[in-house]
């Protein structure tokens, strides 16, 4: 399991896995690819959204893009694992690394009618933090409503 920040390098890497991840929600938010066949990337990776892939055995494996809102204050934008690597808790264990790598507080966000999302991120987070979370429901003034979970940790622990 490698876990690689995007760069100039390697964002076509991140821009690919996107179009499925894009296709995949693109029911849920009523979003449609342009006259090239593609979806535009959003948020896009620049100022303070930063974006990460996952490589397992060399072959990329899943994204996310993680905003970080104030110092130590973070919203994961998007996250992605391919349908073939959704096994063996990969997806869990990426986000987790993350979680730990950059320590702060975390909100996530999933769109109604995103039901397998709220159970994935439900899992992750009561897992990561022993219960120890937040989870509402509100009025996103982009997502419309959307269930929201929430936690942070001491950066010292």
């Amino acid at each position: 399991m490698n876990i690689v920040k995007v760069d100039t390098n390697n964002l076509h890497v991140y821009a690919n896995l996107y179009q499925g991840y894009a296709a995949e929600f693109s029911k849920i938010i009523d979003d449609k690819p342009n006259q090239d066949g593609l979806f535009e990337i959003y948020p896009k990776l620049e100022g303070n959204v930063t974006g990460y892939l996952l490589y397992l055995e060399g072959v990329p494996a899943a994204l996310t893009a993680i905003e970080e809102k104030s110092d130590n204050e973070y919203e994961i934008c998007d996250f992605y694992v391919l349908p073939c690597f959704r096994k063996n808790k990969v997806g869990k264990k990426f986000i987790s690394q993350l979680f730990e790598h950059l320590r702060g507080s975390w909100e996530i966000k999933q769109v109604a009618g995103a039901d397998h999302a709220i159970h994935f991120w439900r899992d992750v987070v009561s897992d990561y933090t022993a219960n120890q979370f937040v989870e509402d429901i509100y009025q996103d003034h982009k997502w419309g409503t959307v269930t929201r979970q929430r936690f942070g940790h001491d950066t010292d622990m």
